[in-house]
């Protein structure tokens, strides 16, 4: 007994170790938070202006499009947050209330141009809004990094209404991405386990 103690002792801070590891190794790229550092008052984050800046395909969207993006960002977010303080109900909660907007989106209002990227997305993103809205928070959380990619490229498409920072944490299922409101990363996938662990990639609007 003693030594499977010890055997998951040692995996658990090997996860933690190679997280933190790596995030040394790109602190001068990419704004990186992490834990091991010796001076807890320094701030790790980088400032805006040196995190790249991702353009919006479309500059110009009809307003109720542009109030479409701004509900379904806030209501991903809502999920992301959930996540990240482990409430698996909040998180199906903010979920289901994403694709009943979706559902409601009145596709008249795109060109054709932004109708097919809208279409290549949509579906896709209603079955993992959908299944976050009826599962368990693992469940949640695989669906989520899927449900991230695609709110990545619709937020690229047709924009955010606000500033949305691109996450990636390395450490979850081979990487995986988010979409954040802040530079402070709090890790969606781990929540309290390791939730400072990953990067700012990429700014978005």
């Amino acid at each position: 007994m003693k030594k499977i103690i010890l055997a998951l002792t040692v995996i658990a801070a090997i996860a933690v170790v190679s997280c933190n590891s790596n995030n040394s190794a790109k602190d001068n790229s990419t704004g990186m938070n992490h834990d091991s550092m010796p001076m807890p008052m320094k701030d790790n984050t980088m400032a805006d202006d040196n995190v790249k800046m991702v353009a919006t395909t479309f500059a110009t969207v009809d307003p109720a499009v542009s109030t479409f993006m701004k509900s379904m960002v806030a209501d991903y977010l809502a999920v992301k947050n959930a996540l990240a303080n482990g409430n698996e109900t909040d998180a199906a909660a903010a979920s289901g209330k994403m694709f009943d907007v979706m559902k409601g989106f009145d596709k008249s209002l795109l060109s054709a141009d932004q109708k097919k990227v809208y279409d290549d997305i949509e579906a896709d993103l209603k079955e993992h809004a959908e299944h976050i809205s009826k599962n368990k928070i693992e469940h949640q959380r695989e669906h989520f990094a899927m449900m991230s990619k695609d709110m990545y490229d619709m937020v690229k498409a047709f924009g955010a209404g606000m500033t949305l920072y691109h996450d990636h944490c390395q450490m979850y299922n081979e990487g995986s991405m988010w979409l954040s409101e802040s530079k402070d990363i709090k890790n969606p996938y781990y929540g309290d386990k390791m939730m400072t662990c990953g990067s700012v990639e990429e700014m978005m609007k």
